[in-house]
């Protein structure tokens, strides 16, 4: 099976605290649908401007932020379809977790059968 190179964009981008912290905050409230400004977004983070922007970048590459630019200010939001590529990702392989997490359980629950000496 070919690898997803998608995918992989996505995990690497959500594995820094920093760029999950980025997603909720572009989507938390009632106007998570409306454009953030970089600005805006890089207020609570203490770094500089041009890290936000390389961390924006990431989560572009991989599909989680659009970013536009209107006039001279430069806005993002969260782009839900690198989202729905983990959400399929990770659904597609949970059967199969179920089914190991299941005989696990068995496993654990039988008593054990061995002389203890």
């Amino acid at each position: 099976m070919k690898p997803n190179p998608n995918i992989a964009r996505v995990f690497h981008a959500l594995s820094d605290p920093t760029r999950r912290a980025m997603l909720e905050r572009l989507s938390a409230g009632p106007l998570s649908s409306e454009p953030m400004s970089v600005s805006f977004l890089a207020e609570p983070f203490d770094m500089s401007l041009a890290a936000v922007v390389q961390h924006l970048q990431i989560l572009q590459k991989a599909g989680l932020v659009k970013t536009e630019k209107i006039g001279r200010v430069r806005t993002c939001r969260v782009e839900a379809s690198g989202l729905r590529a983990a959400e399929k990702w990770l659904r597609a392989r949970r059967p199969e977790w179920d089914r190991k997490l299941d005989r696990l359980e068995q496993f654990l629950d039988k008593p054990d059968t061995r002389q203890k000496k």
